[in-house]
């Protein structure tokens, strides 16, 4: 099946806005129009974020109102890190539910063995969300140990992402957390990804950027230096995983996909690397400057993984019956 054919499932035409646009909605594409909405939004955010994170939350908004715009003007340049105690998927997906309190939310994490955090689903199911997670991701030894390994998993269905079934525009949110730089054909899955959106929708991008010292390292080292750094970041957990790390993985990669599917990319954050937020073994970051350096500035130090969050528009021409 063709990239074309997949991403003309709802995913771009006319009836989307262009990514060009995101500086002017910047400000209020995390916002729902129920983010006031009553206990639902009360309880939510104070048991999400333990208190300190809404003031976080309030100065990472202040803070990065201009970085957003340049972020979306200037692809190369260095994104913000992240705040400690501010989870940018979980503040979305509670904006995103309070905005639509009283119907049913559909969420789907594709790449669930490497997916960090529930996005806060419990908290909100708790304030009596109407919630329904679908799990998905691919076929692989690694992927099937991680599976028998964490019984919260039990319910993921796996198989080749480029032909899983997923019905067009059935999900509210999509999160593909640290999968793109580990598969194949990392354009084709995105495109079935975006396609099984609403309109209106999220979708949270996780990645390693191979334009990174960081993501070059983990491409070039040998397997047992790679698994030393997993288990220094993911105790416990099966890995690592493929380092494969196709175009669509950087910064410049997810840039040209959101303008070319005319996806808005509403605010995006840097990990790892300089920006810190990750658990760094004994000497890697080191490691990574001396990468840096030596590529004369190709490689960056700044950061390692990067974290997008893009909404599709609404359908601006759909038919009201």
């Amino acid at each position: 099946m063709s990239v074309d054919r997949l991403a003309g499932s709802g995913t771009a035409g006319g009836d989307t806005e262009p990514a060009r646009g995101v500086q002017r909605r910047s400000r209020r594409t995390g916002r729902g129009r129920g983010a006031d909405a009553g206990a639902l939004g009360a309880a939510t955010e104070g048991a999400a974020t333990e208190g300190a994170a809404t003031e976080g939350a309030a100065a990472q908004d202040a803070a990065t109102e201009g970085a957003a715009e340049e972020g979306a003007a200037a692809p190369d340049r260095v994104p913000r890190s992240v705040p400690a105690g501010v989870g940018l998927f979980a503040r979305y997906t509670r904006d995103y539910v309070t905005g639509h309190d009283g119907h049913q939310i559909t969420i789907l994490q594709a790449g669930c063995t490497t997916a960090d955090g529930d996005l806060g689903v419990s908290v909100l199911r708790e304030a009596g969300a109407d919630i329904v997670v679908s799990l998905i991701d691919d076929d692989q030894p690694v992927t099937r140990a991680a599976l028998g390994a964490d019984e919260s998993l039990a319910g993921c269905v796996r198989g080749d992402l480029r032909t899983v079934p997923l019905p067009p525009r059935s999900h509210d949110i999509v999160l593909c957390a640290l999968l793109l730089q580990r598969i194949d054909h990392a354009e084709l899955v995105l495109d079935r990804l975006v396609a099984a959106i609403r309109p209106g929708g999220l979708l949270l991008l996780r990645f390693s950027d191979r334009d990174s010292s960081g993501g070059f390292l983990d491409r070039v080292m040998p397997l047992a230096a790679r698994a030393a750094v997993w288990r220094k970041r993911r105790p416990g957990r099966p890995g690592p995983y493929p380092a494969v790390y196709e175009r669509l993985s950087s910064v410049r990669g997810v840039q040209a996909y959101a303008l070319m599917r005319e996806l808005v990319i509403a605010e995006r954050q840097a990990l790892g690397g300089l920006a810190g937020a990750l658990a760094e073994p004994r000497g890697f970051l080191a490691a990574q400057k001396l990468v840096a350096w030596l590529s004369r500035g190709r490689l960056t130090a700044a950061h390692e993984e990067l974290l997008y969050v893009l909404r599709k528009p609404e359908d601006r021409f759909a038919r009201i019956l």
